[in-house]
């Protein structure tokens, strides 16, 4: 079981640790002596926290910085305990503890009484969802051991994480620098009867296995190997519910693709036929199919992760900025990467005292919100007490993680009934015995949609068949598609105008699958394609198989592209410059 003990800076985290290590003879031989020593050299008093506290800054200061783990046992179970920094500025590290953790103790010094961070941290712990809480009033000495004062403390704090929905197991009376009630019963608290915290410890029930949760295994990569004739592709990931087994039929979401588990690999293990929650390994498909990571891999028949690009969470912030409407951030669930924006901000509280602004216009750091998000991209997920690992996120700003929290609420996007058809495509989808590597290497390019659009006034068509003839020329499987060759055939039977404009880019987008299918590089002209016109592409297509470029006036246009061209620079200049981002993004492969 995994414990996470976190508090108000100073308040005894690690000495309790520190004495319970030392009192049930659970550290290395000679340790205790060894850290003694260290102290009398360079002529500090003793404390039980420096067993913990690994870091020169740490023992300097007196304070926890990092989340230490340590391993101790008892007779009931095996334990890792992390000791979470208290100091607001260190938050991150004890989030990242707590996020590990199925149970905690909060300490609370007798002396300093409910703090600011001990409030803060028990609504962390209720956030990210620990099972088991118990709360340790420390340092009760100095406090002459009182039992109204401990009272007073425990009624304080009982209240409050009661409003957060936290129902301690134990409130317990302890002196952690003197042992009393760690690892045995104090006779200077006589009037408490309850447990010590050894016993709190054992007492906490084990959670249920992840192996009964619906399978799930996000795609951390794909590995391909060729010599000596070694044509596996492995699909690799940590398992983090569930379990499947050679036979099984796997659903990969949100492209919905199915195969059939054909083996499963791994690297310096036994052969086997199931894999199961916490392994990390890697399986095979009898059917080759396109599998990216980020996907998640689900067993067929399960209940099914949520799927969109609009999510209700519930998160906190710690970047040094702000968390604002109309800005990008990244973020990241599992092993999938979108970028999103703050759709609505519906309040934000603050974890110390949990006051609330209704609909505020930012979240400022260590606030927590609630809010709406918006993807630029659909996502596999689950919803918080579902499965932890595809239930929450973190948030990145500027190429460092601000913020996370967990996913409440899947809420419907505009592409809900394109995916649910393409979800049917999948599943009916009869595949080639030719693997997507196979035409990949037999035409030395990446299969991908180039859209190539702009203003009415813009000569899209004539640049898309400039650089088809360039491709064919040498040796690439490429085709020129217009809008035009798709509205006199294929839409022949709907009306042409606004109105029926999604549906027209629909199946575009569904004629662009089978190209992409074949191998080849698509190259699709239209005009003023819109962020919404193309999520409906992203939808139907692999979003990382498409490529956008915008030639002329950039006017008004809200959609994202990867190149933008001036006509002013002609044909020849802009072929050159789209070529080089073929080959960028490893479109076109490089010779050897």
């Amino acid at each position: 079981m995994d414990i996470v003990i976190a508090g108000h800076v100073d308040h005894g985290k690690s000495t309790i640790i520190g004495r319970l290590l030392a009192d049930t003879h659970a550290l290395p031989d000679g340790k205790l002596e060894q850290v003694k020593e260290l102290c009398a050299r360079t002529s500090k008093p003793f404390e039980y926290a420096f067993l913990l506290d690994a870091l020169k800054d740490e023992r300097a200061q007196g304070i926890t910085i990092d989340a230490a783990r340590v391993f101790f046992k008892t007779p009931a179970r095996d334990y890792i305990i992390i000791d979470a920094p208290g100091h607001i500025e260190f938050l991150k590290n004890m989030i990242t503890g707590a996020a590990r953790a199925e149970a905690a103790l909060l300490v609370i010094d007798a002396h300093e009484g409910v703090r600011e961070n001990s409030r803060r941290h028990g609504y962390m712990m209720a956030m990210l969802g620990v099972r088991h809480v118990a709360v340790l009033v420390n340092k009760m000495d100095l406090a002459h051991f009182d039992q109204a004062h401990f009272a007073r403390i425990e009624t304080e704090y009982r209240a409050f994480l009661d409003q957060v929905g936290v129902r301690p197991t134990a409130f317990i009376p302890v002196a952690g620098r003197d042992g009393d009630n760690i690892a045995a019963r104090s006779p200077r608290l006589p009037w408490y009867h309850g447990p010590t915290v050894l016993e709190t410890l054992d007492a906490f029930p084990a959670k249920g296995s992840d192996l009964e949760r619906p399978f799930r295994m996000p795609v951390q990569d794909v590995y391909k190997f060729t010599n000596r004739g070694d044509d596996r592709r492995i699909v690799a990931g940590t398992v983090e519910s569930g379990a499947a087994r050679v036979g099984d039929e796997v659903v990969f979401y949100p492209s919905g693709k199915r195969s059939v588990i054909d083996t499963v690999e791994g690297f310096n293990r036994p052969e086997a036929t199931t894999i199961a929650t916490g392994e990390a390994v890697g399986f095979t498909l009898k059917e080759q199919i396109y599998v990216a990571r980020g996907e998640v891999a689900t067993v067929a028949g399960q209940r099914r992760p949520a799927l969109s690009s609009r999510l209700k969470v519930s998160l906190f912030w710690l970047g040094r900025s702000p968390l604002v409407r109309k800005k990008d951030y990244l973020i990241r669930i599992g092993t999938a990467r979108a970028t999103m924006r703050i759709e609505t901000i519906h309040r934000v509280i603050d974890a110390s005292n949990l006051s609330a602004t209704d609909a505020p216009s930012k979240v400022e750091r260590h606030e927590v919100a609630e809010c709406t998000i918006v993807c630029n991209r659909a996502i596999a997920f689950d919803v918080a007490d579902a499965v932890d690992a595809t239930s929450r996120f973190v948030i990145v700003d500027a190429y460092e993680i601000s913020g996370g929290g967990i996913v409440r609420e899947a809420l419907a996007d505009r592409q809900g009934s394109i995916r649910e058809r393409v979800l049917l495509r999948e599943d009916k989808w009869e595949p080639s015995f030719i693997a997507p590597e196979r035409r990949a290497a037999r035409f030395a390019q990446r299969p991908t949609v180039l859209l190539i659009t702009g203003p009415r006034e813009a000569d899209r068509k004539g640049l898309a068949k400039h650089l088809e003839a360039r491709l064919f020329d040498e040796g690439r499987v490429a085709y020129f598609l217009g809008m035009s060759n798709v509205l006199y055939g294929v839409d022949a039977d709907i009306a042409r105008g606004l109105e029926n404009r999604q549906e027209h880019v629909r199946r575009l987008a569904e004629i662009a699958n089978l190209m992409l299918d074949a191998g080849m590089i698509l190259i699709v002209s239209a005009q003023e394609v819109t962020q919404d016109e193309l999520d409906v592409i992203k939808t139907t297509v692999d979003p990382d198989r498409i490529e956008t470029v915008w030639v002329g006036d950039r006017g008004v246009s809200d959609l994202s592209c990867d190149l933008t061209l001036s006509e002013r620079e002609g044909d020849d200049y802009n072929v050159e410059q789209i070529r080089a981002l073929l080959i960028d993004k490893g479109v076109l492969f490089r010779p050897w």
